[in-house]
């Protein structure tokens, strides 16, 4: 005869209730399941089961309402624990309710630690903030307390201040500013505040003007532009480099600044040292 699953025995049907309205007694709809091989049955009574346990779901999705999350989707998260509580439950090794609650509860608390920060921080960084914020709690509910500081936070927790640190900063974290949000109450926006023109933009024309003729120089005139503008050497080291005097140096430092600027001044005229180097050898 086929085990309907809203057939209930006698015995589970005296029993007692446990501490919570919405903690059925359903020892031996559970001993059946482990029981059953996969197919309809199997399913239908993994899904009565299911409907038996989900206000208690429903109650630890509750305790996390206030925390700036959906209540229906949080809803739906504790749903999900508590199916993956049903699956993986074992009849053997105790009440189904000890082992569901940590599991809906840490699929809740696994939502607001990888769906709800505004701002994507690592897990070491969320579990600080986590230590911090209760060790902040409990601080400051001693009577007579103060707000602790980071010494206080880092020899209540055992953490080092420069975790404490984090952990604090994360606390400002987990939501963030609109850009038009106006912080000084002046009328000024967040975005009044943030970044800067960039001083490189003044010279863009400018370089682009002059890489054209970079490229057209000789190797010797490339090396020496770079060892004086990039790499910030005097004329007198450039000289000690190259073997050639200081003054040689300085000339072709200048010829070779002219051709350049000249090029890019009028890309289609002759540079000074284009003119040198087409004039007749003597």
């Amino acid at each position: 005869m086929p085990i309907h699953p809203s057939h209930t025995s006698s015995a589970e049907a005296v029993r007692p209730r446990r501490s919570h309205d919405d903690a059925p007694d359903t020892a031996a709809r559970f001993a059946r399941l482990a029981e059953l091989p996969d197919g309809p049955g199997r399913d239908a009574l993994r899904a009565d089961l299911t409907t038996a346990w989900l206000p208690m779901a429903h109650r630890i999705a509750g305790r996390f309402r206030d925390r700036g999350e959906n209540v229906e989707d949080l809803r739906q998260v504790a749903a999900l624990g508590l199916v993956k509580a049903i699956d993986r439950y074992d009849p053997e090794r105790g009440a189904f309710e000890s082992y569901a609650v940590p599991t809906i509860t840490g699929e809740v608390k696994r939502h607001f630690r990888d769906r709800t920060w505004a701002l994507r921080v690592p897990r070491r960084v969320q579990e600080l903030r986590n230590q911090v914020r209760v060790a902040r709690r409990d601080l400051t509910e001693r009577p007579g307390s103060q707000a602790p500081g980071v010494a206080g936070i880092a020899g209540h927790t055992g953490l080092t201040e420069a975790e404490v640190t984090t952990g604090l900063e994360a606390l400002d974290s987990y939501s963030t500013l609109s850009l038009d949000a106006e912080p000084a109450g002046d009328g000024s926006t967040l975005t009044d505040s943030l970044g800067a023109t960039d001083p490189a933009y003044s010279v863009v024309v400018d370089r682009e003007a002059a890489r054209r003729s970079l490229s057209r120089l000789p190797e010797r005139d490339r090396d020496i532009l770079y060892m004086r503008f990039f790499e910030d050497l005097s004329q007198s080291r450039i000289a000690d480099r190259l073997g050639i005097s200081q003054m040689h140096v300085s000339r072709l430092l200048h010829r070779i600044c002219a051709r350049v600027r000249a090029e890019a001044q009028d890309p289609g005229a002759d540079g000074p040292l284009k003119r040198e180097r087409r004039a007749p050898q003597a």
